[in-house]
């Protein structure tokens, strides 16, 4: 197996044909992989490249499938449902595993997987996309700064873009389940939105960001040991009102035949961002951390849209892996390759703030 070659599975996903795409721009190549050989294909036949099938319910199969791959990048979510098969097949056939999860749940069961990760001598980490790779440099930037921090803030918003499918699919699933934030070392639940804080983004971006539960409160924990971490997103104030009148219809948004309803409309209306809203679209990141003497540390940072990000950030993590810069076990995107990983994505910019 040539040393640039990895596998790609959900290979017909919106955020993986942008890895594709970019692929051989940092000299590699994917081995195409889904569960759907008339959807995959044709995929591989349009690139020139080569493709392998098997289903995640099959383990001999997947097993398979993996058994003289280095690296996989597994891009088929909803990832609470698909992470956990391929990680027990990475570890069976002792393949490195990454994935573009935002999903604070498979962060969480990933973690569980490290000692397993030790014995089997190869890495999983998750999140090497938008969610976390941006925040979570922010993260290990301000715990480098102010070593005794306490207390951890995270907010990004975006300047433009849009959904996939993909994303917009796992967003259905989170419906009616509430909030979260990490207080004193333990994830605990809040309602939907429980906060709300002004955040400048910079050149006069400052916007509302409504709370929400995003993938940095079990990976900034893991990589910077923060014990109290808050994650915001940047919302129109008639999308907070809307995420907290949610609260109260939990019920009615976790309902089968809604969320039967709403996939259906997702699969037939969300496609994401095209090229040219790509193009236009910016990243925005800010954080802020202090400690219990009030010393306060606060940063932003300013990237590519959120899909070009992912894709960027995915490729120049496997390339390091397809080198061997991996530790074994779980690890954290920051936690492994510190905060100026972020800056190896082009046009990233870090903006220090003086407090």
């Amino acid at each position: 197996m040539p040393e640039s070659t990895f596998l790609l599975y959900g290979a017909n996903g919106f955020t993986a044909q942008l890895i594709i795409d970019l692929a051989n721009s940092f000299g590699l190549t994917p081995i195409l992989a889904g569960r759907n050989e008339t959807k995959v294909k044709p995929l591989a036949e349009k690139h020139g490249l080569s493709y392998r099938v098997a289903d995640l319910s099959n383990t001999s199969g997947l097993n398979a499938m993996l058994q003289d791959i280095p690296v996989v990048l597994h891009c088929a979510g909803p990832f609470s449902k698909t992470a956990a098969p391929m990680q027990e097949a990475c570890l069976c056939t002792s393949t490195h595993y990454l994935d573009i999860t935002g999903e604070v749940a498979v962060f969480e069961q990933g973690m569980k997987r490290h000692g397993a990760a030790l014995q089997a001598n190869i890495m999983l980490m998750s999140g090497v996309s938008f969610d976390v790779v941006p925040t979570d440099c922010m993260a290990r930037y301000l715990k480098d700064q102010l070593p005794t921090a306490t207390h951890l803030q995270l907010a990004f918003a975006n300047n433009g873009g849009g959904l996939s499918h993909g994303t917009a699919q796992t967003a259905l699933e989170g419906l009616g389940v509430g909030g979260m934030i990490r207080k004193d070392g333990q994830l605990t639940a809040v309602p939907y939105a429980h906060n709300t804080v002004w955040v400048d983004f910079g050149n006069g971006r400052v916007r509302p960001c409504m709370a929400i539960p995003w993938g940095d409160l079990a990976t900034a924990y893991w990589t910077t040991g923060i014990p109290t971490i808050e994650t915001f997103m940047g919302a129109s104030t008639g999308h907070i009102w809307m995420a907290k009148t949610g609260n109260y219809l939990g019920w009615l948004l976790k309902n089968p035949a809604l969320q039967s309803f709403l996939r259906e409309r997702v699969s037939s209306n969300v496609t994401g961002p095209d090229e040219a809203v790509r193009q236009r679209a910016r990243t925005h990141v800010w954080g802020k951390a202090w400690n219990e003497t009030g010393q306060v540390v606060e940063a932003r940072l300013h990237g590519p849209e959120g899909y070009t990000l992912t894709a960027l950030s995915a490729l120049t993590i496997t390339r390091k892996v397809l080198n061997g810069h991996w530790r074994a076990g779980y690890q954290t995107p920051a936690g492994l390759y510190g905060a100026d990983l972020i800056t190896e994505i082009e046009g990233v910019i870090w903006e220090s703030i003086t407090v």
